[in-house]
């Protein structure tokens, strides 16, 4: 574990910040969007609704009885916990890992506040096509489930793009100084 003033810790305020916008925006939709309707038309793709997830991502085991309600809160608690771990190890100068693990961590908090609270996450943004023949929606969401995705495509950039040394800082200081004068034979 990293001192306080040297981890990731710093970047906790990121999380807050992801927290208390998610919960405004909520807040908003619920008192000035009807539920259930197509809400407010922003562009001829995009609305603003106010719907309810009583599952996970995609609404997934939304009809099980209640019981998931638990599951995915104490799956939030637990995941949180291990993210604000790994930003507590986590470097402050390794700073794009450092907001990624705060934007999970506020994120998973935002919609566990719903989940606890209300038993069902509140989503108010829409995506949709919409033809003369057909109708399609991309299922709701909210800005918590925008800081979760960040979170993860920053990290999943970070391991594609990030820097890589060769070898470890042990590895590297052991091999001695290179000079200019040529090997003795």
């Amino acid at each position: 574990m990293l001192p306080l003033k040297a981890s990731g810790a710093r970047y906790l305020w990121l999380s807050l910040i992801v927290i208390i916008i998610d919960q405004a925006a909520k807040w908003l939709c619920v008192h000035f969007i009807e539920h259930g309707t197509m809400g407010i038309c922003i562009t001829p793709f995009f609305n603003l609704v106010h719907v309810y997830n009583y599952g996970a991502a995609f609404s997934f085991l939304a009809q099980m009885g209640g019981w998931q309600r638990w599951l995915f809160a104490a799956a939030a608690v637990i995941i949180g916990l291990c993210f604000v771990l790994l930003l507590l190890r986590t470097p402050k100068t390794a700073r794009w890992s450092c907001v990624a693990f705060a934007l999970f961590i506020g994120g998973a908090a935002g919609n566990l506040i719903d989940r606890i609270h209300l038993g069902y996450v509140i989503d108010f943004l829409l995506f949709y096509i919409r033809g003369d023949d057909f109708f399609w929606a991309y299922p709701a969401f909210n800005i918590a489930d925008i800081a979760i995705c960040s979170g993860a495509a920053l990290l999943v950039l970070i391991a594609l793009f990030g820097r890589h040394s060769s070898s470890s800082p042990k590895a590297a200081a052991s091999k001695p100084a290179s000079s200019s004068e040529p090997p003795r034979i």
